[in-house]
This record gives structure tokens, sequence and C-alpha cells, in this order.
């Protein structure tokens, strides 16, 4: 033990030093709407407070710079972990973000998206919790719901993976829990409202199942019959779910060269 401390001792003297670690590349959706980006530059920020020293950048897919393709090729042949903010699988996850990733220099790992995911799930209640939902005593739980309202996408495991999440929000509430979607998919949050106020439960909450304020969020909320929350946006347990993310990624990759 002792002869192993001179050893690493020595090395610190001599100036050896572990090797930078990949970087960080936060692939954000990109939006017209101003707040996102805000937003997403509050996540990094927490990112960086729970790991300093990790090289992060931020690539989007459309509508903000700077985009990942810009991203990429800033890094050169460097190593770098793509982590999507993206909820569910689907066309970028899929198709966009490893074809940008391909046609640049930089040696990447793609990281999965981030729903589903326990910790969505905390932050969706925290943020349900903020907006004024209160847990429903026994009978107000057979005259509540929640919708769970999400882009939409035409791919059918984004759809499974949203269903996913409202499935663990459902057993988080303790209350029904039905996705709907701003575009591309049914229900709307409206025909979602209407349907549970059919089956007798006109208390219903729509919870934002977006990274970050854009329309999609705004047109979801409108359509809440009540009480509608916040999107995720840069919650603690957003930049903790990151970091997993691409710790993740780093091990499967360790895991598959093994």
């Amino acid at each position: 033990m002792t002869a192993h401390l001179m050893n690493r001792n020595r090395s610190s003297r001599l100036g050896t030093r572990r090797p930078a670690p990949p970087a960080l590349v936060l692939v954000g959706h990109g939006s017209r709407d101003p707040r996102a980006l805000s937003t997403v530059r509050t996540l990094m920020e927490r990112i960086r407070e729970l790991r300093p020293g990790l090289p992060l950048h931020l690539g989007h897919i459309e509508l903000n710079e700077p985009l990942l393709p810009d991203t990429l090729a800033a890094l050169g042949t460097g190593d770098a972990v793509l982590v999507p903010l993206l909820l569910s699988r689907g066309h970028h996850v899929k198709r966009d973000i490893p074809e940008a990733a391909a046609a640049s220099q930089a040696h990447t790992r793609i990281a999965g998206p981030l729903g589903p995911h326990p910790l969505l799930v905390e932050t969706l209640y925290e943020r349900l919790v903020e907006a004024g939902w209160r847990t429903p005593d026994a009978a107000e739980r057979r005259t509540s719901a929640v919708v769970l309202a999400a882009a939409g996408s035409r791919d059918p495991d984004a759809a499974v993976d949203t269903r996913r999440t409202a499935g663990l929000l459902a057993d988080r509430l303790g209350v029904p829990v039905v996705p709907a979607y701003a575009s591309a998919s049914a229900p709307t949050v409206a025909d979602a409202v209407r349907a549970f106020a059919a089956r007798g439960r006109p208390r219903v909450a729509v919870a934002s199942y977006f990274t970050a304020p854009g329309r999609f969020a705004t047109e979801c909320a409108a359509a809440a019959p009540g009480l509608a929350s916040p999107p995720l946006g840069a919650h603690p347990a957003m930049a903790h779910l990151t970091l997993h993310r691409y710790d993740e990624a780093l091990t499967n990759t360790l895991a598959a060269t093994a």
C-alpha cells in the first residue's frame, strides 16, 4: 500500500494526469421561444456544478444556434457523448442525431433519450405540486385524473415510451394518467380531458412532459380545464438524469469492447 502511494505521488510530481473525459454534448431540439434556450443554459450550469471539469457543449437539431453539426465540427477529432434532451425514441434520436454524428470527425457515442426514467416521474410530480396539485383523498381520487401532455411522434416507439412514463406517473400519483399529444399523434389534450370527464373524472390536471417552454407546451397548458404544471425545465433531477445517461453510454461502450 505504501509503495502504491509513493508511486502515485511520484507520478503526480512528474505531471502525469488522467486523460480528460469525453465531452458531454447536450443535444437540444431547438425552439423559437427564447425561454427554451435560457432553460437549457440553466440546465448546463446545474450539470457543471455537479461535475466540475467535465467538458460541456450544446448543439441543437434545429431553430437555435449552435446547431449540432457546428458543435461537433468544433470538437475536431475529440471524444464526445451526445445526450439528447428528448424524452422518448423517435426520428431525431434514431436518424437526425446519428447522421450528424456520422458526418463529423469527432469520436462519438450517443446516449439514449432521457425518458422513460423514474427521475422524470419525480420531476413531473414535483412540477404538479408546484402548480397546486395535492394528493386527493379517497373520494377525490375517484373523480381525479392527469393528462400527460407530450409533443407527439409518428414513431410507435415514442408512444411506447410515453405510455410507460404515464404508467409510472399513475403509480406515483394514485390516479389514472393518460398520454395526450400536441402533434402527430392522438388524442389531443382537449380530447383526453373530455374523455376523462365522460368517465366521471372532472378533476383533471395536465402534466407538461416537455423539457422546456415552447409553443407545444403553451398550447397544451391552455387546453387544461384547471391545473397545468410547467415543463420539466432545469429541475435538479434533470441534471442528474443527463449525467446518468452520459455515464450509461460510457459504461455500455466499455462493456461492448471488453
